[in-house]
């Protein structure tokens, strides 16, 4: 897995070669779908692809036309899960299924515990949004593209 991860990576990195911060959140949002669609394509797959922002507002929903629409807004929740529980939606999913005392958190409105939630933070290590990922194939792929998108965002110092 962590070399499928590298991959797709590099293959996000090479895609989203712009600076997306300086120009603002909806030029981040359009980075971030950028590069998560490119690391899918290197999974031979189109995927859906939400970006929100720090206070949980949608910048961004787009998908491949060979993507059923429900995937647009499991990637929105996607998204909004991440951000809101400041963690990767896999993990997150993965760790409610295991404990019975979060398992109740499926059941909370807009939380989406699947695959494919990924936060980021500012220069600032402050969460500053999130991207979501759906119909890539399932859990890992749609984390590992939206990992990817986040991994291509310029690091501050």
């Amino acid at each position: 897995m962590r070399s499928l991860f590298t991959a797709l990576l590099i293959t996000a990195a090479l895609a989203a070669n712009a600076e997306p911060a300086a120009d603002g959140p909806v030029t981040t949002a359009e980075h971030l779908a950028h590069a998560a669609r490119a690391a899918c394509r290197a999974l031979g797959r189109e995927v859906a692809v939400a970006v929100v922002d720090a206070s949980g507002q949608t910048l961004l929903m787009s998908r491949a036309a060979s993507v059923g629409p429900h995937n647009l807004e499991a990637a929105r929740r996607k998204a909004y899960t991440a951000l809101s529980t400041r963690q990767p939606t896999l993990t997150l999913g993965r760790q409610a299924r295991s404990q019975p005392d979060t398992a109740a958190l499926q059941y909370l409105p807009e939380l989406l515990l699947l695959g494919g939630g990924v936060p980021w933070r500012d220069a600032s290590g402050d969460i500053a949004g999130a991207v979501g990922v759906a119909g890539g194939g399932g859990p890992e792929n749609d984390d590992a593209c939206a990992r990817a998108a986040v991994e291509s965002l310029p690091r501050h110092p």
